[in-house]
């Protein structure tokens, strides 16, 4: 009976930034408990591309090309899904961007545009989705954060105020939206491998730093973060609300 608690069967889930990496991880994740997912992302190519390896699994998955950036092309896009798919249950917004630069160098253009990946989109979306979710009396919001929620590194500055400010956001949606039996809480991930990753692994200093100041003594693998997200999804968490759950190997727990 416990284990029905998980299961995502007869439930959408729209996935912003999917085509690779975490956000494609969490997809496979929830298509895997039964969930039907909607892949989400700017380039077309790149998401039926990813679509058609989850397909090939036997996993039900949709594609849903829009600018997260964009309000307009946000409620437009989620009108769609809901009008052709159906409703979406759960949203995981998990778009982003990291653009590195000290702040007393930084160009107007590189902070707006990590701001508005990052935080406007996670805004936008779940607008969108909750209107919907709060008629209905139900609904799971998942927001992508960080070990950056609570933490800085240098060059990391406009990266760090939206995971911050998104931890925030996270606990603002569970004020306004709890009473209407929506969920809204964030997975806070550590350091994982991921194509966008690559360059720092390959640093021998930064991955030797890394592993020693995280106390598993090593990078997260994405797999590791679906156990966090099918938990948050599904009915097995229907009392948790405005929570950041990290998966870190404990990185936010030492000094």
């Amino acid at each position: 009976m416990s284990l029905k608690l998980f299961d995502l069967t007869g439930r959408r889930a729209l996935i912003t930034g999917s085509s690779q990496g975490i956000g494609l991880a969490l997809a496979r994740g929830l298509a895997e408990a039964g969930a039907a997912v909607v892949l989400n992302g700017r380039d077309r190519a790149k998401l039926e591309a990813a679509a058609a390896r989850l397909k090939a699994d036997g996993l039900a998955v949709d594609i849903a090309a829009f600018d997260v950036t964009d309000s307009a092309a946000v409620d437009a896009g989620v009108a769609r899904i809901e009008a052709e798919l159906g409703p979406v249950g759960i949203l995981c917004n998990n778009a982003g961007v990291n653009l590195r630069g000290a702040l007393h160098e930084m160009p107007d253009e590189t902070w707006h545009t990590v701001i508005a990946t990052n935080l406007h989109s996670a805004f936008y979306c779940a607008r969108a989705v909750a209107k919907g979710m709060v008629a209905r009396g139900q609904g799971k919001i998942i927001n992508t954060c960080s070990v950056m929620s609570m933490l800085g590194r240098a060059t990391t500055g406009p990266y760090t105020a939206t995971k911050g400010a998104i931890g925030m956001l996270t606990k603002a949606m569970c004020a306004d939206w709890a009473k209407h039996g929506i969920q809204c809480n964030g997975i806070a991930p550590g350091y994982f491998s991921t194509e966008l990753t690559a360059p720092l692994r390959a640093n021998p200093e930064f991955n030797d730093w890394l592993c020693k100041r995280t106390p598993a003594g090593r990078w997260g693998e994405l797999p590791e973060l679906v156990g966090a997200a099918v938990f948050l999804a599904s009915d097995a968490s229907s009392y948790v609300n405005g929570h950041l759950l990290y998966v870190d190997g404990g990185l936010t727990s030492v000094v």
